[in-house]
């Protein structure tokens, strides 16, 4: 057959079927004529969209949630490229996105990940803020983000990020979102609802641990960057709602994501990035997932 098509499946033969798909080995065989399906290799790009928002950028441990994405998608792009998919992508941050148009080379997962690496280190201390270094001033930057979950700025951007991954995505796409997903409203979910009639949409919620669940009780100063103040974990209730407060977001965002046929895969800080995907594409003991974009590999990594 050559090129362009792929071997599926052996049925019985039917009138009418090309007399030279015929499987000579299985008619000897059984003594009765079957012939070999093809189907057409289908060309799919796949777009792996990364928030770099300043929700992003916070870890209490191993890494920022904007590295652990920065990593997830760079497992996904290098096994989507062995596969050899068209990888594309889109990075965004508060103010701004970056488009990387999908192409089968090694050059476009490059320029995606250049691209995330770019917005990451906006994140960065700069040292020109200020002279003094002291643990009572802090320098005017980026680096310590306050997440609000309610922000409507937030919850704008990734929304209308939304908006533009269905004008850029094309029928059949695979699409992987790896997010916080902080500020995701219902328009964002219907968006998505839009997307999901047209592509394979996966969502991978990245999380830290002190997002689910405060430290011990004490006193604990935290700054937005510009403001310093003090953190009082002590009283009884508070740790028991801020964890319920999380688990009630994270179940919705889950179950909202699931009534549209979109699977979300948690992965938090502290994970191994490539041990958790390939817990959920190929788990031990049991089948792949179905409706899977691509298949993860070690190797691909």
């Amino acid at each position: 057959r050559g090129r362009g098509v792929d071997f599926e499946e052996v049925r019985n033969y039917h009138p009418g079927d090309d007399i030279r798909s015929i499987d000579w080995r299985v008619t000897a065989r059984t003594g009765i004529a079957h012939t070999k399906l093809y189907r057409e290799e289908r060309e799919r790009p796949v777009l792996v969209v990364v928030d770099q928002r300043q929700s992003m950028a916070f870890g209490s441990e191993n890494c920022f949630k904007s590295v652990q994405a920065a990593e997830i998608a760079a497992l996904l792009c290098w096994a989507a490229l062995k596969q050899n998919d068209r990888i594309g992508g889109l990075v965004f941050d508060d103010q701004r996105h970056q488009e990387i148009r999908p192409a089968r080379s090694k050059s476009s997962v490059l320029r995606l990940l250049s691209a995330i690496d770019t917005f990451n280190h906006r994140h960065g201390i700069s040292n020109n803020d200020s002279d003094d270094n002291s643990d009572d001033n802090f320098h005017h930057n980026n680096s310590y983000p306050t997440p609000n979950y309610s922000s409507t700025k937030a919850a704008k951007k990734i929304n209308d990020v939304i908006v533009e991954l269905r004008r850029i995505a094309k029928p059949g796409s695979a699409l992987f979102i790896i997010s916080d997903f902080i500020g995701l409203d219902q328009e964002g979910i219907k968006q998505l609802h839009q997307l999901k009639r047209h592509c394979d949409v996966s969502a991978i919620f990245v999380s830290d641990k002190m997002e689910r669940q405060l430290p011990n009780r004490g006193r604990y100063p935290f700054t937005d960057g510009v403001k310093r103040q003090i953190f009082d974990a002590s009283a009884r209730n508070m740790a028991n709602e801020f964890e319920q407060r999380f688990k009630q977001r994270a179940t919705t965002l889950t179950q909202q994501l699931a009534s549209h046929g979109i699977p979300t895969i948690a992965i938090t800080t502290a994970d191994d990035a490539l041990n958790r995907l390939e817990q959920y594409y190929h788990p031990k003991g049991g089948a792949q997932k179905t409706n899977v974009p691509l298949a993860m590999d070690e190797k691909a990594s």
